[in-house]
């Protein structure tokens, strides 16, 4: 069955969820091997680098698993844990802490172990979030969400990377309903762009200490803004 297109919003989540269905679905069963990254990229209509973040994050899941030298395999059909589904029953708040745990930790790897094309990959998503000031605030958020998941990437941890592809759709959803609800571009197109632009400074000149911390002071004002939010209550969707 050819994969579908995907749309341009969040590439990695959508890449992610069209090969968990394939997997799910019984495409490619326990066992075999999927296509090459060149293959998938072409199917899916998005770069290497997409697919490459997307089967990171299946990897982590429990779904595949790369063997060096032969491909990636699918080493099962059901992830380790749905979590997308729990974490959407769960208070926001709940949600941003373990978020901070996981991402801090996963700054401070990155700028240890970043690469040249993770330095690229920075600035550019941080590019494309100033762009996205400018847009409607889906489009400011979902940049926002993006630059974070590069920080992640960077890490070069599948775990983590499943992990925060996890988290993805529920921070999306409330980050925007809290950016509506609170009005919090009205006056600042683009809030947080200094913190955001010192995080991707750290990582790149591999300062983990200063990465961890721009990340920490940035993550909790979010959270005092959620706590104080109506949109804190638990999502019971």
């Amino acid at each position: 069955m050819p994969l579908e297109l995907l749309r341009p919003s969040p590439l990695v989540e959508q890449a992610t969820a069209r090969l968990r269905e394939q997997i799910t679905g019984g495409e490619w069963p326990v066992g075999s091997k999927l296509p090459g990254e060149v293959a998938l990229a072409r199917s899916l209509g998005v770069g290497r680098s997409t697919v490459r973040e997307a089967l990171r994050a299946l990897a982590g899941a429990g779904l595949v698993q790369a063997r060096q030298g032969a491909g990636v395999f699918v080493t099962a059909t059901e992830a380790t844990a749905d979590w997308s589904r729990s974490l959407r029953r769960e208070a926001i708040t709940d949600v941003y802490e373990v978020r901070m745990l996981v991402e801090v930790g996963a700054a401070e790897l990155a700028a240890a172990r970043r690469t040249e094309a993770d330095v690229a990959g920075l600035q550019a998503a941080l590019d494309q979030r100033q762009r996205a000031a400018a847009g409607p605030d889906a489009e400011f958020v979902a940049a926002d969400i993006a630059l974070h998941a590069t920080v992640v990437s960077a890490a070069h941890n599948p775990v983590l990377t499943g992990l925060f592809t996890e988290f993805a759709p529920v921070l999306r959803d409330r980050l925007l309903d809290l950016i509506t609800l609170l009005r919090l571009r009205d006056n600042e197109p683009d809030p947080g762009y200094d913190g955001h632009a010192a995080l991707v400074a750290a990582v790149v000149r591999g300062d983990a200490a200063e990465a961890g911390r721009v990340l920490r002071e940035e993550l909790q004002r979010t959270l005092a803004l959620l706590q104080v939010s109506p949109s804190s209550t638990t999502d019971r969707r």
